[in-house]
């Protein structure tokens, strides 16, 4: 499909306004409803020049065949293997020409001229370094995706068995329920689905932290880009779906594995060694109640419709446990 003057040739000198990073892996068809919804978004903005690198990592669904075929316009780099998301951006990132740096997630759909008002936004508000849109989940509703940065009370509960007996206000105010989602608003940070950052933002701070591999390592981005003195603004004006976690549904174990270890990271690198080690304690007590009490229920055929599934979780924990006591 021939680009309509919105999609610059990748040989084309003049610089594209914005250049948008995909790191995919196994998702073909989500990738191609994502490029197509871009196609149709940088056709309707009117000025607007995109330039898309998508970075394959070695999937073996057909990928590289579907964009030869259907997406001439998009630069692909192939690699030879999984190279993981934060490896895969800073690829994309290096290679990118655009004065704005998009990453987005292959299961997204760009609503509208979503892309337009986010480059907009930063056109029109020069000390803005990084901006984000209103995510929607599937079915239309609001995806939870600003937030504060996280604090060690955060960490306890959020995303541990604890989370159900957190005090209201500390998760309210992590996931920032106070600031309405179709506003625009200064946050600390936003989900990595969609993130776009000027590109003066970028050469200063640099890329993403590839000691992330994946999780926690768009908080950290955005930590550093505050930190250089920028602001960062969810533009709640604009649109974007985001299927979520197709790729890192393939790999549950290490989902958890990589979620855990990249807390522990971000919480060394910004807090400190001695809370991240008292929180590696927290977090090795719970898998180990986590396991013990499902293998319980398993031994005395609690609910044995559910035998299987506890029988999986407790692998899973048992992962996360070498995982967290190696590493």
């Amino acid at each position: 499909m021939q680009s309509v003057n919105r999609i610059p040739d990748q040989t084309q000198a003049p610089v594209p306004d914005l250049s948008i990073v995909i790191v995919s892996w196994n998702v073909r068809d989500l990738l191609a409803a994502c490029l197509d919804s871009i196609h149709i978004a940088a056709i309707s903005s009117a000025g607007l020049t995109v330039e898309v690198i998508v970075v394959d990592s070695a999937s073996h669904d057909g990928t590289l065949d579907m964009l030869n075929m259907r997406y001439p316009w998009v630069q692909r780099l192939p690699q030879t293997e999984n190279v993981g998301f934060t490896v895969g951006n800073n690829i994309g990132l290096i290679a990118a020409r655009g004065r704005y740096l998009m990453l987005l997630n292959p299961d997204t759909e760009v609503i509208g001229d979503a892309l337009a008002q986010m480059v907009a936004y930063l056109d029109e508000h020069p000390a803005v370094g990084m901006v984000g849109p209103h995510t929607l989940n599937t079915d239309g509703s609001t995806q939870s995706s600003k937030r504060r940065f996280p604090t060690v009370q955060t960490a306890v509960f959020e995303s541990t068995w604890l989370q159900k007996f957190a005090p209201r206000g500390l998760l309210d105010r992590y996931y920032t329920v106070d600031i309405p989602a179709d506003a625009t608003a200064e946050v600390d940070w936003m989900q990595g689905s969609a993130l776009m950052i000027r590109r003066a933002a970028y050469t200063q701070v640099g890329g993403l932290d590839t000691h992330f591999v994946m999780f926690s390592e768009e908080v950290d981005w955005c930590k550093r880009v505050k930190a250089a003195g920028w602001h960062i603004v969810y533009v709640g004006s604009t649109r974007i779906i985001h299927h979520g976690g197709k790729s890192t549904d393939q790999v549950t174990a290490r989902k958890h594995i990589h979620f855990q270890q990249s807390k522990l990271y971000y919480f060394r690198k910004h807090h400190g060694a001695l809370i991240a080690n008292g929180l590696r304690l927290f977090l090795l007590i719970s898998y180990f109640q986590q396991a013990i009490m499902e293998s319980l229920k398993v031994a005395i055929g609690y609910k044995r419709f559910m035998r299987h599934e506890r029988r999986q979780r407790v692998g899973v924990y048992w992962q996360v446990i070498r995982a967290l006591v190696s590493g």
